[in-house]
């Protein structure tokens, strides 16, 4: 439940308030330059610091502690640690007894008998997500030289698109000690048709598998995508141009039949509003075995949407190493 891929395979570990997070990464070729601060730049974009964001300060510094020799990888197994510092599990403890509306507080209860670490929302933090942005930035590197570019970017908060107006309802929310959601667009260009498989392993499944798997994360579209069930063939089916199979139009988001057409692949992704929030709420008190009000603590973000652009990038590039080797490894078995 906890590893995701085929050939680059990731496997993360670590709660809010423990020790360490970090990721465990299999499969990385040989030979690749690498070095923490390769990293870095990744993992500052997902820090918390900007408005509406979470007070809560770590170094988020990686340590590479396998995998890695006189700054290349090994082709063993790439392991990175994130220290956790700053932590106030005080903060929680009234949810022992009491779970937040709209987080995994309930479900981790009842899945692992109360046994979960709740500090900090656990193992379902979104602070977990600093392995997947490293694994992210190593396969963002390990993709440059074959010129394909992963970019994403907000489009929405708290359903408004104009920047100003975007600030403005985050003015809101904070006031309010509540919390919005988001849309995130992202965008891959100079990807060459054939990768994927159909079916099962389309690319919109195994990005989808990735991109939901992102916390808060809950609706994923490519290309036209819902607005596609209101639209005619005529008007959804893009024009083709050219033999390398450029379109007109792009609302099959870069793929047909489960596999890329070589045109950009666009998705969107929808971020619920942060659970935890300030303002009192109703919830059941298993001690008390009753409704009663309850009142959050802690430090957490009034927009979760603002951090998930880099993670979305992340997890896009690891979708697409694991499909580039994937297709390297059928070409040798088919020579």
């Amino acid at each position: 439940m906890n590893s995701f891929g085929r050939i680059y395979r990731l496997s993360i570990f670590g709660e809010s308030h423990g020790q360490n997070v970090g990721i465990v990464i299999d499969g990385a070729p040989a030979g690749l330059a690498l070095s923490e601060a390769d990293l870095q730049p990744d993992l500052d974009r997902r820090r918390a610091g900007a408005k509406g964001t979470t007070p809560r300060k770590e170094a988020d510094q990686p340590r590479i502690v396998s995998g890695l020799f006189e700054g290349h990888t090994t082709g063993a197994p790439l392991t990175i640690l994130f220290e956790n510092s700053n932590t106030r599990s005080g903060d929680y403890a009234n949810l022992v007894t009491q779970p937040r509306p709209g987080h995994a507080d309930l479900v981790a209860r009842q899945k692992w008998h109360g046994y979960n670490d709740y500090r900090g929302g656990g193992h379902f933090s979104g602070r977990i997500t600093l392995g997947i942005v490293a694994a992210g930035a190593i396969a963002k590197k390990a993709l440059a030289p074959s010129g394909i570019r992963i970019e994403s970017r907000l489009v929405e908060i708290g359903g408004c698109t104009d920047p100003a107006e975007m600030d403005a309802a985050l003015e809101r929310a904070i006031a309010a000690q509540d919390s919005i959601g988001g849309i995130v667009e992202g965008t891959v260009t100079g990807l060459p048709a054939g990768w994927g498989e159909p079916f099962f392993d389309s690319v919109e499944s195994v990005l989808s598998h990735a991109l939901f798997a992102i916390p808060a994360v809950k609706g994923v579209e490519f290309g036209a995508g819902f607005d596609a069930a209101r639209m005619s063939g005529s008007q959804h089916n893009d024009p083709i141009l050219a033999p390398d199979g450029t379109t007109r139009t792009n609302h099959a988001g870069g793929i047909n039949g489960g596999i890329t057409n070589g045109n950009p692949i666009r998705f969107r992704i929808a971020v619920k509003p942060t659970s935890s929030i300030s303002s009192e709420q109703q919830t059941y008190h298993f001690g008390d075995q009753r409704v009663e009000p309850l009142v959050v603590r802690g430090r957490h973000d009034a927009c979760i949407a603002l951090r998930v652009p880099v993670i979305a990038e992340a997890m896009t590039a690891i979708v697409l190493y694991d499909l580039s080797l994937i297709a390297a490894a059928s070409d040798r078995r088919s020579e």
